[in-house]
């Protein structure tokens, strides 16, 4: 659990001190602190002292007294109460006697009293002028405290709130430039340093200023004040994972990840620097190894897709790379409300109605209020916004989480809690508030997905206070159907994952990562909120005035701040398993149409899908069993006849070849032109192989008469693929078309074929490969400019045309589902789009060229251009298996219908025979 994990780990650092940076302002720093006592009068008769052991802290806002006795309550002084700061023995009119040297008096209007017997409770306050008389441990001290205590002063007591920012952040300056970093520090003195800079260290709601340090093998944050420890340290070859992060709507923020998955970071720094963030980046990712630095969301969505990360994991993913962080509570991870039913004594998660509609924002849930809130947004000038609250916001988070994190809630809120009828007190009055309220559009944080229900009951024992109804405020009440509130974390996980949501979560994903986040669409979608809160909203950069900075900085950080956009063209749905519908009958139609089948004829499908998922479990144990060299070219493609007992190559040497597996002789040489064939395949009933070629044709051979049986002159430059399907045959060339064609049979079998053109798919270059999908309903088609284009060959239009790679496209294949389209070209990446959405859902960077591949949605094999065969985990992302083969690039790749015998062809001139050895 993201926040209370965080909150435990401080809750170790600070406890051996009451003190903590949440008894600060939001934007107050922590400057020193001095060993002291607090000086106090016992009576007003008696003219005795009484001393109070403590520490005295000097922030850039208040001095605060932490008392070393438990019992007594922590002091703040805000500086903006303060009449008089001085030394008390230089004073004639000193209300005390006996004073020591060393001594500080404040006189101050107003303090705060906080954490008597160490419990969490809101602030007392102490009004009325009183002095506080402070004796500090080193008198030399004195005059220092004393100067810096009057420049804090003057700041607080400037009328603009942007002049009291800047003339603190110059305090600030001062002390940092006047400061380094101390080498002492170093874990190894043969450490070598690579850079030092100024920066934050960033928790929830405050930031710590200090020092970074980078040497060859440590990240170091040194605390300006020290606190919580001399040295924060990070080992660089730990890392796993680093992300350059928005923070104040500027870029200057880092994250380091010493783990794979966690959402909570190992450290958060904000520089004030944009150089400096990115050169510490350069240097830190340097050191990585298997590191993720700067992740697209891409490198996340085919794992889930294909079920290999949940929905909840798939859903952290993207709010990491949208710049939401457990350490930054105005971008905290946003996750959506799921259930809809908190009535029902039993949640039933395979009825529709009991899910939110994920289609639609929170506020457009009520139609009775959306249709108030759209009739204001058409008479609102410009800029228009449809809701006035954000669906995430610091004061949200903190609403969920105020049991476990009361002190975060008293630092926003000035040491208050909120009123106890608008406290967390009800799941069910909560989704009604958020369906029914003027201004409650909230969504929900990772905390009620997870595993930990502490948020969700009073541990703590806190006084929250009672409603006017005379209730305690204690822990949340439960919806009917979960027993505890473990209960409810364990259905509302269930509920996340279920089938209903895994088909309609990339519905919410386009609201609030992707495409109908801005723009017409979030219009269209009902689902625009203030300018403010989008980023590139407002430049800071270019506000000059401060004052007008500040202000527009903390009503930005307050109210919420939308996410990154991650995708700006529809979020692909995922995979579920035994789920064969889309969206729509046309896509169902394209994607996955199906015959019916008897059940013999399903049990033999059922089979055979088993034996082929075997066989790609299997697919790195595949062995060379034999090799010929019967070219000399290029083996540019390889056909097999049905009974495995021939093979049919062709090659840049302008041959096509026929050889004898059961021989292991050639027995054919035909060569129909002196230029290059490209490449062949055979027609159904193994009467006829068909040949591509460079001289723009194609060309037709008889098995049975060993003759070149037909000629189709179709195109005006080289044919550089070919496929059959149907009586249809499909030819791309690099006169930039793809052509198919109807075989119309004379009466006599083996005589002359007749062709008619029925269809030209154009293309604005030359096409180098064409696929066609399982069912024979898709095209995919790959340019020499690395575009890719999906065709419906049913009706003959364009689908989608990408911009895939740069340079020629080598190979294209959709995975068996027809869901997917593997593509790899000369720019040395392995890309996987989503065929419905058109969206690059992969993309793999590959050390060589990868010339041609065969793959199952989830596992690929491939020919390099080193010759070796690679199997990669595609998902995954990475290269499982190593097999050597050919000695130059692998040129052609043929695998038979159970996937377990495969045939290569290469530069080498050769055909490579493997088989799988269990």
């Amino acid at each position: 659990m993201a926040f209370i994990r965080k909150r435990r780990q401080e809750q170790q650092l600070y406890s051996k001190e009451r003190f903590s940076l949440l008894l600060l302002n939001l934007e107050e720093y922590y400057f020193e602190q001095h060993t002291a006592n607090h000086v106090l009068k016992k009576n007003g008769t008696d003219r005795s002292l009484r001393k109070v052991r403590g520490s005295l802290k000097i922030c850039s806002k208040s001095v605060i007294f932490e008392p070393d006795e438990i019992s007594r309550p922590i002091i703040k002084i805000p500086l903006r109460d303060c009449i008089k700061i001085e030394a008390p023995e230089d004073n004639e009119r000193n209300l005390f006697t006996g004073v020591t040297p060393g001594t500080i008096s404040i006189i101050s209007n107003q303090a705060f009293l906080t954490k008597e017997q160490n419990i969490i409770a809101p602030f007392k306050t102490e009004r009325g002028k009183t002095e506080y008389v402070f004796e500090l441990d080193v008198p030399g001290k004195v005059e220092d405290v004393i100067h810096a205590l009057h420049q804090l002063y003057r700041a607080s007591h400037l009328d603009k709130l942007g002049d009291q920012a800047a003339m603190i952040t110059a305090i600030l300056q001062s002390r940092l430039a006047r400061a380094s970093f101390d080498k002492n520090r170093f874990q190894n003195v043969s450490e070598t340093l690579h850079m030092e800079c100024k920066a934050e260290m960033v928790t929830p709601l405050v930031t710590n200023p200090g020092h970074v340090c980078i040497t060859d093998t440590n990240l170091y944050f040194q605390p300006l004040n020290g606190y919580p420890k001399p040295v924060v340290q990070v080992t660089l070859h730990s890392v796993r994972r680093i992300y350059k992060r928005r923070h104040g709507l500027l870029p200057l923020g880092l994250e380091v990840f010493c783990t794979e998955n966690d959402l909570c970071s190992d450290i958060y720094l904000k520089f004030y620097d944009t150089q400096d963030r990115d050169d510490v980046y350069f240097y830190v990712a340097t050191y990585l190894e298997n590191h993720v630095a700067e992740q697209a969301a891409e490198s996340y969505m085919l794992q889930w897709q294909r079920g290999r990360i949940s929905n909840y994991q798939y859903l952290l993913h993207l709010n990491n790379l949208a710049d939401r962080s457990c350490n930054d509570l105005s971008q905290y991870p946003v996750f959506p409300w799921i259930i809809a039913d908190y009535s029902s004594s039993e949640l039933d998660l395979t009825k529709p109605e009991t899910f939110r509609d994920l289609s639609k924002p929170i506020g457009a849930l009520n139609k009775e209020r959306l249709e108030r809130l759209l009739e204001r947004y058409r008479e609102m000038p410009e800029p228009k916004f449809m809701y006035g609250s954000h669906y995430s916001s610091p004061g949200y988070v903190l609403f969920y989480l105020v049991r476990v994190a009361p002190e975060y809630m008293l630092c926003l809120q000035n040491g208050k809690f909120d009123h106890p009828d608008r406290m967390f007190n009800s799941i069910a009055e909560t989704w009604k508030n958020c369906l029914d309220g003027a201004t409650d559009f909230k969504e929900l944080i990772p905390e009620f997905y997870e595993n930990d229900s502490s948020f969700l009951v009073n541990n703590l024992n806190l006084d929250l206070g009672r409603t006017q109804g005379g209730k305690m405020v204690e822990n949340v009440e439960l919806p009917p159907w979960a027993s505890d509130a473990d209960d409810f974390l364990q259905k509302s996980r269930d509920a996340l994952e279920s089938q209903y949501v895994s088909e309609h979560l990339h519905e919410w994903i386009d609201l609030v990562f992707g495409y109908k986040q801005k723009g017409n669409e979030a219009v269209a979608a009902q689902n625009v909120f203030h300018p403010l809160t989008y980023e590139g909203g407002v430049d800071l950069n270019r506000i000059m005035d401060p004052n007008e900075r500040v202000a527009l900085l903390t009503q930005i950080l307050e109210f919420g701040q939308t996410p990154k956009q991650l995708f700006i063209t529809p979020h692909p749905q995922r995979i579920v398993p035994k789920f064969k519908s889309l969206s729509c009958a046309s896509s169902r139609s394209i994607f996955m149409t199906e015959p019916p089948v008897s059940p013999g004829e399903e049990s033999f499908e059922d089979l055979t899908e088993e034996s082929i998922t075997l066989a790609w479990n299997n697919i790195t144990k595949l062995k060379l069993e034999e090799q010929h060299k019967i070219h000399k070219g290029a083996v540019t493609g390889i056909a097999v006849s049905s009974n495995k007992s021939s093979i049919f190559s062709t090659s840049q040497d302008s041959t096509l070849k026929m050889f004898s597996a059961e021989s292991k002789m050639l027995q054919r040489s035909v060569s129909f032109s002196n230029m290059a064939l490209s490449s062949c395949l055979i027609l159904p009933g193994d009467t006829t192989v068909i040949c591509s070629s460079w001289d723009n044709n194609i060309y037709f051979y008889s098995i049975a008469f060993g003759r070149r049986q037909d000629t189709l002159i179709g195109h005006d430059d080289a044919v550089s693929k070919i496929c059959w399907h149907n009586d249809c045959l499909y030819s791309a060339s690099w006169d930039s078309t793809v052509k198919v064609w109807r075989c119309v049979p004379e009466e006599l079998l083996g005589t002359k074929k007749h062709f008619e053109l029925v269809a030209e798919l154009e293309h604005d270059v030359s096409v180098n490969t064409i696929h066609l999908n399982d069912v024979h309903t898709l095209l995919a088609s790959g340019t020499k400019e690395g575009t890719i284009s999906i065709w419906d060959i049913t009706t003959a239009t364009m689908l989608h045309q990408l911009t895939c790679h740069v340079g020629t496209v080598f190979d294209a294949a959709f995975s068996p589902d027809s869901r997917h389209l593997l593509s790899t070209a000369e720019d040395g990446y392995f890309k996987v789009t989503d065929v419905q959405t058109g969206m690059t859902i992969s993309s793999m960077a590959s050390e060589q060229l990868q010339r041609c591949f065969k793959w199952d949605g989830n596992t690929i094999l491939s020919g390099s251009q080193s010759g070796e065969l690679l199997v990669w985990d595609i998902v995954g992302g990475k290269i499982v298996e190593r097999i050597k083969g050919h000695t130059g690039p692998v040129t052609s790749m043929w695998m038979n219908e159970q996937c377990n015998n495969i045939i290569t062809g290469g530069e080498d001139k050769q055909i490579m025979f493997w088989k799988q050895q269990y």
